[in-house]
Parts: structure tokens; C-alpha cells; sequence
């Protein structure tokens, strides 16, 4: 947040005699007392709304996964210091108070930043860099705040001064400026954050991909306008950006096209609902279950593991087959061969048998069991079998399945032939 030169700064103690006589009052005592109460108060409070809304096993900006790990608590604590030194201030002389102030009020910048980060950027690789920039920067403040340096450190940067075309900057105006604008930033992702933990609360399928669709949209919308808004504060004159807006608008309607397409090809894909999260595709003889939906491309991830980037103009353009579109059942099927001379309605009620036995295995439709060739070298059957989309565990499906059907004709002493060959000499 930017510092402003007409908020009064604690009287300075300039030196350390004056530290000693500041805190040997006997008032000190008392002032320990009452922040001692305050941090207890605020603690209650915290806890008993954090009871109230239920979230006792959740993690929150605002609350964090302790009591005292979110945003709350040292917010309400630093209200209740205040209040807490208004009222002091007008019997007693204050000393703890002046130098608990600024490093609540540290504290929560930190807080704020710290758990904002952690919550839009879970992913990134310079949330730790930022949280630790943020933390020197807070506590350094403290610390020129309590000393009384600040207000002539901020006096100092603003007699640097150039003039930049009509308008005149300094340094102080700079760094107010991109103070504001983090602040700005910092905001605008706490509440597209809360925004998209909330749309995608229990959503599943396609109202998951059109609610992910609109929490992008927002996210997207508010960081624009809080980009503009920082770009504002440190003075920057938005009127050139029509300049770039029109070399944007060139750019797309010219080399950016296939790339405008993959965007619009991805609203598409969530207005119609398509294809959708979770949904079992086949896309260019690469087939796997949809695990992203993004505005430009879709992610496809097959049972092996592998995923496949695909742009969303193909999903379009091209032949897609949707394997879960109308409902979630696979069908699936394994083949066996028996002896010549085994009971075939023997072998059919076991096979039939052995599938049933498979708690994934859907009772309605029911597996069959067919008669589907006479091989070379023995009965080949064929089982099929539906089963909910199960995506990677289809592999491990089919092996329970093969097992149970080896060992139910071995106790049944079918045999399974091995390839055979008549040689006939002359």
C-alpha cells in the first residue's frame, strides 16, 4: 500500500536511553495486560466464527489452516489495538501500544499477501520469492515507521524529481505507485480466487467445464481491470494503449488466426457441452479421458498415463468419438480359447460367472458371453462386459477379469490348448 506524508508517524525515539525510559514505565504493565486481552479476544472470536460457518477441517484465506494462520486474525487484532490505544492514550502514557501498531499492521500486509499468493498462483515458482519480497518489505517499513526514518527518508525521494512530457515524477510518486498497483493486483486475485472456489463448488461434468469457462472469464476481466487500474497509479497515460490496441487487433486478424480460433473453438466446446471433463474421447486414434478444458487447448490423458495437448480448433474441425457422451458406461470385452471337445454351455456359465464376480462389472446391462469362433486351435469366446468410466483402471479391470476366468476353467479342469500343428509325411 502506498504511504502517505500526511498521516503523522508515532513520535520517533531517538535514542536507546529513550527505548529503556519508554518501556521501564510503570503504565507498561498495564499496556501488556490489555494487548494480552486483546490477542485472547480476538482468538475467541476467530475460533467461534470459524465453528459457526463450519469450516473447522477447511483451509481460507481469511482463516488459514489454524486459528491464527489467516487473514482474521491479526486483522481483528490490529482493530481491537486501536481501539485499545484510543482509549489508553486519554488516562496513561502509551509505549507498547505505538510499536504494536505498525507490526499488526506489517503482519497483515504479510498475511494478505502471503495467503493471497498461495491460493491463485498454487503452481507457480515464484510464490516463494514473492512471499519473501513481500515479508522484507512489511517488516523493513516496521522498522523506519518505529525509528522515525520514514518520513525523511519519503521526504528525501520526493525532492527527486524529472519531468516526464507534461507531468512531473519523483521518486517517492514511483514507488507509491507500484506499491498501489501490487495492492491492486493482490486484491484482484483474492477475489477472482473466491469467485472460482465458489463457482466450482460441487459442479461436476459439463457445469463443471461451462463454470470453469465463466470463472476464467471473470478472472481474466478483473485482472485486466486491475492492470489498468495499477498501470493508473504509477502514471501511466492509458491513452497510448489505443495505439497498441489497434497493433493488437492488426496482429490477430492476420498472423494471429489459427490461435483466435483454438480461443473461440474452446467457448464453443463449453456453450454446447460437447465434450466435457471427465468424458472419454478419441481424438486421431490417441484416446483417453478429457482432464483440462482451457480456452485454447484441451488436455487428453490415456490410461498409460500419457496426456496429449490437443488445440481446441481440432476438437471442432475434425472427427471426434465421444465414448461417454450420452452416458458414463464402457463397453468392454476379453476373448478366451478352450479345447475342442469342452461343454460349451459349461464354458458359457462359467465365463458368465467369472464376470459377475467383478464388483465393477455392471449388473444392468448384463455381461454376455458368445460363441465367436472356431479357431485353429480350439473354441474361441468372447466375454462383454459394461462398467461405469473408470479411464486409467480399464487395464486393471481386464486383468482381475482374466485371472478370475483362468482359475475358474482350471477348477473345472477345461483346458486351454496351446497352438497346434498337423505335419503330414510323405
Amino acid at each position: 500500500m502506498a504511504v502517505n506524508s500526511r498521516i503523522s508517524a508515532p513520535r520517533p525515539i531517538d535514542d536507546f536511553e529513550g527505548w529503556i525510559a519508554a518501556f521501564t514505565q510503570p503504565t507498561v504493565l498495564i499496556e501488556l495486560a490489555v494487548l494480552a486481552a486483546c490477542v485472547a479476544l480476538a482468538w475467541t472470536l476467530v475460533m467461534a466464527l470459524r465453528k459457526a460457518l463450519g469450516l473447522d477441517e477447511q483451509r481460507s484465506i481469511w482463516f488459514g489452516s489454524r486459528n491464527i494462520d489467516g487473514v482474521l486474525f491479526p486483522l481483528l487484532l490490529l482493530c481491537l489495538g486501536y481501539a485499545a490505544l484510543a482509549v489508553a492514550s486519554r488516562f496513561m502514557p502509551v509505549a507498547v501500544f505505538k510499536l504494536a501498531i505498525p507490526v499488526l499492521m506489517s503482519l497483515v500486509v504479510i498475511r494478505v499477501g502471503v495467503k493471497v499468493l498461495q491460493s491463485a498462483l498454487t503452481q507457480s515458482r515464484w510464490v516463494k520469492v514473492l512471499e519473501q519480497t513481500i515479508s522484507w518489505l512489511a517488516w523493513l517499513a516496521v522498522v523506519l515507521w518505529v525509528s522515525g526514518l520514514l518520513p525523511l527518508i519519503l521526504n528525501e525521494l520526493d525532492q527527486i524529481t524529472w519531468k516526464i512530457g507534461g507531468s512531473t515524477l519523483s521518486v517517492r510518486n514511483i514507488i507509491e505507485g507500484l506499491l498501489t498497483a501490487c495492492a491492486v493486483l493482490i486484491f484482484t486475485l483474492w477475489i477472482s480466487s473466491a469467485i472460482e472456489a465458489r463457482m466450482l463448488r460441487s459442479a461436476t461434468g459439463g457445469e463443471l467445464s461451462l463454470r470453469k469457462a465463466v470463472s476464467n472469464a471473470i478472472s481474466a476481466l478483473l485482472m485486466f481491470v486491475g492492470l489498468i487500474v495499477a498501470m493508473s497509479a504509477v502514471g501511466i497515460d492509458l491513452t497510448a494503449l489505443s495505439v497498441l490496441g489497434g497493433a493488437v487487433g492488426v496482429g490477430i486478424g492476420l498472423g494471429l488466426q489459427r490461435l483466435a480460433a483454438n480461443y473461440v473453438s474452446g467457448f464453443v466446446i463449453l456453450a454446447e457441452r460437447s465434450m466435457r471433463i471427465g468424458d472419454v474421447v478419441r481424438v486421431d486414434n490417441f484416446e483417453g479421458s478429457i482432464t483440462q478444458i482451457n480456452a485454447r487447448y484441451t488436455v487428453i490423458r490415456s490410461s498409460s498415463g500419457r496426456e496429449s495437448i490437443v488445440p481446441n480448433e481440432l476438437l471442432i474441425t475434425q472427427r471426434v468419438e465421444n465414448l461417454s457422451l450420452a452416458d458414463a458406461k464402457v463397453s468392454q470385452s476379453t476373448m478366451v480359447s478352450v479345447a475342442y471337445g469342452s461343454d460349451v454351455q459349461l464354458v458359457i456359465s462359467l465365463l458368465t460367472q467369472a464376470a459377475l464376480a467383478q464388483e465393477r462389472i455392471l449388473r444392468e446391462p448384463a455381461p454376455s458371453v458368445f460363441l465367436t469362433n472356431f479357431g485353429a486351435d480350439g473354441l474361441e469366446f468372447t466375454v462383454g462386459y459394461w462398467v461405469e468410466e473408470i479411464g486409467i483402471g480399464a487395464n486393471s479391470l481386464r486383468s482381475d477379469l482374466n485371472l478370475a476366468i483362468l482359475a475358474t476353467l482350471q477348477a473345472n479342469h477345461i483346458e486351454i490348448p496351446f497352438p497346434q500343428r498337423v505335419l503330414h509325411q510323405r
